[in-house]
């Protein structure tokens, strides 16, 4: 390839798993990532937002997530997000909510509800006190028990994964989206990169990295989610800074109300 492609800038990873000729990258995915969490195996999924090449190419790709129905009705949203900020999580169960709420039209019964899976590919650790790469939130009481099997939040944090050999298509797509931006020659790619869908995954990547107009606007995209970053940064940053001047002033007031009370004894 002429240039290295990051698969985790949201514009390549919508290409890679929201192409409607790509659809089978999904199902693979789907299934890798929530296997053990479904009923039955994914077969077949409807895009709902597919991606649009002469969209993305004009700068008009502002959706960058990717939703799909499955042949049960199940839904499923899979987004990246390169870099974590305080409100996230808030975006995150806002996200799912609206999804899941939004399947009933006026009139529409609560049976008709189907699960809904949001999954969210992590380029910064969002759990900084587990070392579990995979965290799987669902509605549970505290002993664990399910309120409801309508799906629920997953997180894949790709700081905390490392495979030293990659065991299965979980561990395999990990594994890409990890270290998919260093690999830059397509005829000594490593052993675990050779199966079909790692094979069709690294031509979505050639596709931006030879082509010199998608390039250019691959590089666009790569610019503007670093400012993104630092906005976010600059904003928690300022968050932290307010959280602390509160707490400087309550504990000031607790201090002048001891200090008085204090003055107000000595008097009497």
């Amino acid at each position: 390839m002429k240039h290295n492609i990051d698969p985790k800038v949201d514009c390549v990873f919508k290409a890679l798993l929201g192409k409607e000729e790509n659809s089978n990258l999904l199902v693979h995915f789907l299934n890798a990532v929530l296997g053990a969490e479904l009923s039955e195996p994914i077969v077949s999924v409807v895009i709902i937002n597919p991606y649009n090449d002469k969209e993305f190419l004009d700068d008009k790709l502002t959706i960058v997530d990717v939703k799909a129905n499955d042949q049960s009705g199940r839904i499923y949203q899979i987004e990246v997000q390169l870099d974590y900020y305080s409100d996230l999580p808030a975006r995150m169960v806002y996200t799912w909510g609206d999804i899941y709420c939004k399947q009933l039209q006026s009139g529409s019964d609560f049976a008709n509800l189907k699960p809904t899976y949001s999954i969210w590919l992590m380029g910064k650790n969002a759990i900084k006190d587990d070392d579990k790469y995979i965290h799987a939130y669902k509605l549970r009481d505290e002993t664990g028990k399910l309120l409801t099997d309508h799906g629920g939040i997953w997180l894949l944090e790709l700081e905390k994964f490392s495979a030293v050999h990659v065991e299965n298509e979980q561990e395999r797509w990990l594994q890409f989206f990890k270290t998919g931006n260093s690999l830059n020659d397509d005829h000594e790619l490593p052993d675990w990169m050779n199966t079909q869908e790692m094979r069709q995954a690294m031509s979505t990547l050639r596709q931006f990295s030879e082509k010199d107009k998608n390039y250019f606007a691959y590089q666009a995209r790569q610019n503007y989610l670093r400012q993104q970053m630092s906005i976010y940064g600059e904003l928690d940053a300022t968050k932290l800074r307010e959280q602390q001047a509160l707490a400087e002033r309550d504990a000031l007031a607790v201090e002048i109300e001891r200090l008085k009370a204090l003055l107000a004894e000595k008097k009497s």
